[in-house]
């Protein structure tokens, strides 16, 4: 079966309005994609359209930082206050943001305009960003973080983080097919996200600039996000040099319950796997992407869907590219124990409140019940307040017992003094009441 054929194959058994994938292979590009860009205008999906690629950006984003690093203009671990003296949490420190350990607040989507001025109004708002952890305390996936990085890299050269990414990545890698604003979508097929179950189009298109370096508005066609890929996997040339890339892929901190499908380890920007590739995934209201890249493999693999079960089509179609072309096994997604272990679920029970969603965890004989309470912006996703079982899987992690999209949601518990202070899923939401 061809990857046209594969593509389409899952794309209808998952339900996906539109898909685009591309895998460079064997010194060769492979290309395919199929379905449309949106439901409403019946726009064809062409492996020239460009996807929402999410918080794949936020590679980008650090290898910008990383060129600053070579030019002695930022150090990793200067505190950013050194660089942004108007940033209220400026102990933290380059590094820290990197690899997502600052310790505030970080799904922070505050629209602060449309102008250049953007990303300082940011800064000016994160004075009121909460505390989580201690910098430096443990992995918390954080936005906001990167949004301070794309600040930092501005300020430094002296215009605008998309200024910033067009002259030093976009144009050495001989990028075509990208959008970083969303008037310059016109000059392309650019996907739209479709949310709920019946893949209803998602109604705000274009998201707050100030949450472009994170993820929120970069567009490719996939091949050049392979080509990124590929420059990473030959040490950074031309946009970085080799040092640079093994920094980026070394391990500086561990992910509660990771390992396995999951990223064990991050490094400077980097989603480290155990099972040995690295890459991003990425996701924006009704669109996800999946990048891959095996090193010694010469593989790298970019997939990208805007709405259905995108977890679905990672197992019928991704998955099975990367075992094919380098026979390794690639972990699957954690399920349910046949006869799950018995556990006190005490430590555990208790409320958990993010800024964007928050959780309600009771003990009950086998496991437990964990209530979701979405904020606003996962509402207009389509999520609704839902009470899950979820049972024991080992250690201090727990896996519902009932899949959803296809998979079984994983959460880990962080335990101080022998009761949970944070419950994990990527997120570290702390714990506000027992």
């Amino acid at each position: 079966m061809d990857l046209r054929d594969r593509l389409r194959e899952a794309m209808s058994k998952h339900d996906v309005p539109g898909a685009s994938v591309a895998v460079w292979r064997d010194g060769e590009l492979h290309e395919a994609a199929d379905g449309v860009v949106n439901k409403d205008t019946g726009v064809r999906a062409t492996t020239d359209s460009v996807f929402q690629v999410g918080s794949s950006t936020k590679v980008w984003t650090a290898a910008l930082v990383m060129q600053l690093v070579e030019e002695g203009l930022v150090g990793l671990d200067d505190p950013v206050g050194d660089h942004l003296p108007d940033f209220a949490h400026g102990a933290v420190t380059v590094r820290q943001l990197l690899v997502h350990s600052a310790g505030f607040d970080g799904d922070l989507f505050e629209d602060t305009g449309r102008g250049d001025d953007c990303l300082d109004r940011y800064l000016a708002y994160l004075g009121g960003a909460g505390a989580v952890h201690a910098p430096g305390e443990i992995f918390s996936y954080c936005n906001a973080g990167y949004c301070v990085l794309g600040a930092l890299v501005a300020r430094l050269r002296g215009g605008t983080w998309e200024q910033a990414v067009r002259e030093h990545l976009l144009r050495p890698l001989g990028a075509t097919h990208a959008v970083l604003l969303g008037e310059e979508s016109v000059y392309f097929r650019a996907s739209v996200g479709h949310v709920g179950p019946d893949n209803a189009v998602y109604s705000s298109w274009i998201p707050p600039r100030s949450n472009a370096p994170a993820g929120a508005t970069m567009s490719l066609a996939l091949r050049e996000l392979v080509a990124f890929g590929r420059a990473l996997a030959a040490g950074g040339a031309p946009l970085l040099s080799p040092e640079s890339v093994a920094a980026m892929l070394t391990p500086q901190i561990d992910v509660p319950g990771g390992g396995g499908w999951s990223p064990g380890s991050w490094g400077l920007g980097v989603s480290l796997f155990d099972w040995g590739a690295y890459g991003h995934d990425g996701n924006t209201p009704g669109q996800s992407t999946f990048w891959r890249i095996v090193p010694g493999a010469d593989l790298v693999i970019a997939m990208t869907g805007n709405g259905g079960s995108f977890s679905g089509l990672v197992d019928d179609v991704a998955v099975p590219v990367i075992e094919e072309a380098t026979g390794l096994t690639v972990p699957r997604p954690s399920v349910p124990p046949a006869e799950p272990a018995a556990v006190d679920g005490t430590p555990y029970a208790g409320a958990y409140r993010g800024p964007q969603y928050g959780y309600e965890v009771a003990a009950v004989p086998d496991g437990l019940d964990v209530t979701l309470l979405p904020g606003p912006l996962m509402e207009s996703m389509g999520a609704t307040r839902t009470t899950r079982r979820y049972v024991h899987l080992g250690g201090e992690s727990f896996i519902a017992a009932e899949p959803q999209d296809g998979h079984h949601d994983v959460v880990t518990f962080v335990l101080r003094d022998g009761r949970a202070a944070f419950l994990h899923n990527g997120r570290a939401v702390a714990r506000v009441r027992a």
